[in-house]
């Protein structure tokens, strides 16, 4: 039974465990290595005259290789040259190679390519950092986890990193501040209209929608709340409450929405939580950051939605 080269790949992958910077490093770089060389492949002629690294690796030709494929981002410094194990994983890659040639000629520019794509599933699978920073208000250290949210979505194009981030940091603050059971959370993909629901989230007589990206269709929604008897509430990012304001305005809804920033709405539950304490301020956010994360493991499916926190 013939063998797929995807599927030869991805065992290869899962048996030799290539799945974090330094192993990722080495393939892509020896398979660009040795796609002008003969079969059989011979593992001393890639080693340094020590015998204590893999020759031909560095930071500076990884990172011009990944850029051939569209990827940006630095995935190792080194290149995967002083990582722990590598000599082992380019032997082990030898064989495999020679191997696999043995049965029908290698295809090197596919094999590269389908390495380039484990380095992209790898920076998607990354969490999201927010770090606590002392020098800076809470708002600018939230501001740099939405730029994080909004450079992975312009590398993903269809995904809403962004909004996700919103939608889920505000349940985690309303559910710091209420009592539990108080609204129900869903996936932040989860639309409004076929779980007959009134908002994002709907607490007692107020409908709480979450957007990036307020429109025509946001403030309709907006006028059917107030018509059904709920005050609708809008939390946007902070460039975006202008334009919600303006929309509520020109559609006669002036003074009856609610509209307030993500980074203020959570940087005010922080001081209130923390007492205006400086020494409580990390507290309160490791709350806020693990009550977020509980949400997306309960509500999404892609674990690099999480938020890793980090302090200075």
């Amino acid at each position: 039974m013939t063998i797929l080269p995807n599927e030869r790949l991805k065992a290869f992958q899962t048996e030799c465990n290539i799945f974090t910077k330094g192993p990722l490093s080495l393939v892509v770089q020896f398979t660009r290595l040795v796609r002008d060389r003969s079969f059989p492949l011979d593992p001393d002629d890639f080693q340094t005259s020590s015998k204590g690294q893999v020759a031909g690796l560095g930071g500076g030709n990884l990172k011009k290789i990944l850029k051939e494929h569209g990827i940006t981002q630095q995935l190792s410094a080194e290149g995967g040259r002083t990582s722990r194990g590598s000599m082992g994983l380019m032997i082990r890659y030898v064989g495999f190679l020679n191997a696999w040639n043995e049965e029908e000629a290698v295809d090197l520019a596919f094999v590269e390519a389908f390495w380039a794509e484990q380095v992209r599933e790898y920076f998607r699978n990354q969490p999201f950092v927010l770090t606590a920073d002392p020098s800076k208000t809470v708002s600018a250290s939230l501001d740099e986890l939405f730029e994080q949210a909004k450079k992975r979505q312009k590398q993903n194009p269809g995904t809403q990193y962004l909004g996700t981030v919103l939608q889920h940091l505000a349940a985690a603050r309303l559910c710091l501040a209420l009592p539990e059971g108080s609204f129900e959370i869903h996936g932040a993909s989860v639309a409004d209209a076929p779980t007959d629901r009134s908002g994002d989230f709907v607490i007692d007589r107020t409908a709480v929608h979450c957007t990036t990206m307020p429109g025509a269709l946001l403030i309709e929604k907006c006028r059917a709340n107030l018509r059904g008897g709920y005050r609708p509430v809008i939390i946007t990012i902070l460039e975006r409450v202008h334009t919600a304001l303006n929309l509520a305005e020109d559609s006669g809804l002036s003074g009856r929405v609610e509209v307030w920033d993500i980074q203020q709405f959570l940087s005010a539950y922080v001081y209130e939580r923390s007492r205006f304490d400086e020494s409580q301020r990390n507290a309160a956010l490791t709350d806020l950051i693990r009550r977020y994360n509980d949400i997306v493991l309960k509500a999404e499916n892609d674990p690099s939605l999480r938020i890793e926190f980090e302090t200075r």
